[in-house]
């Protein structure tokens, strides 16, 4: 349990450093559709990076949202569910202060954002539920199907799913920045304060809701319940 908890740790620290440090020293925002690539890129190819790496260990979920999905299709504990909770939200804060320290000592570069925090403007909550919740189910399902012991590919279930976040990333960001991921959320969230404090809390309960509805519709499809027959 050590080895998978220093895993998760270490690979959500790397998602939330590389995916939130594109948002933080790229330049142009949303608006631009640049910036909107480099970012998506950036969290997908760092889920791609970690899933070769750390994969083979913990099985690279780097996300609660993952991980409790895997707990209600019966693919770990209870246990092992809280475990990979806490690694994962402890290795965005290690992530996330890492960023807030380079921009306190000057390196940022005056872009949009200064911890890559979820936020949305006022008015938008319930697009941002909608939004978070659905993008959530999605990429749970591609999770779910990409490594699943009955698929024959999945040697290359890290790809699949990486560039799915990236998919969800580019029409997501516009919405919300893109959260999917609790520990993605929090973290950031803890240093930036104000709003995105506030907001902290659909960026847990959407994905996590969004996790759930995944998980249980997986559940529905693999059972016989759900074939159609002659």
């Amino acid at each position: 349990m050590t080895k998978k908890f220093y895993a998760e740790m270490i690979g959500t620290m790397v998602l939330v450093l590389m995916g939130c440090g594109a948002a933080v020293f790229g330049t142009g925002g949303s608006a631009v559709a640049a910036w909107v690539l480099m970012v998506a890129f950036a969290f997908g190819l760092a889920v791609v990076a970690m899933a070769y790496t750390v994969g083979p260990i913990s099985g690279c979920h780097i996300n609660p949202a993952i991980s409790l999905a895997a707990f209600i299709t019966n693919r770990i504990s209870a246990k092992e569910c809280c475990y990979y909770m806490i690694a994962q939200v402890t290795g965005a804060f290690i992530g996330a202060g890492i960023l807030y320290a380079l921009v306190r000592t000057g390196a940022h570069t005056g872009g949009v954002t200064t911890t890559g925090a979820n936020n949305f403007g006022e008015g938008m909550l319930l697009p941002a539920m909608i939004a978070e919740t659905v993008f959530t189910f999605i990429f749970i399902l591609v999770v779910l199907g990409a490594t699943d012991s009955k698929n024959n590919a999945t040697k290359f279930a890290g790809l699949a799913i990486g560039l799915a976040l990236v998919l969800i990333h580019i029409v997501c960001i516009p919405i919300t920045g893109t959260s999917v991921n609790p520990a993605r959320s929090i973290a950031p969230a803890f240093f930036e304060g104000g709003t995105a404090l506030t907001n902290l809390w659909v960026f847990i309960l959407c994905p996590f809701l969004g996790a759930t509805l995944a998980a249980f519709t997986w559940k529905c499809l693999n059972k016989e319940c759900c074939t159609l027959k002659p």
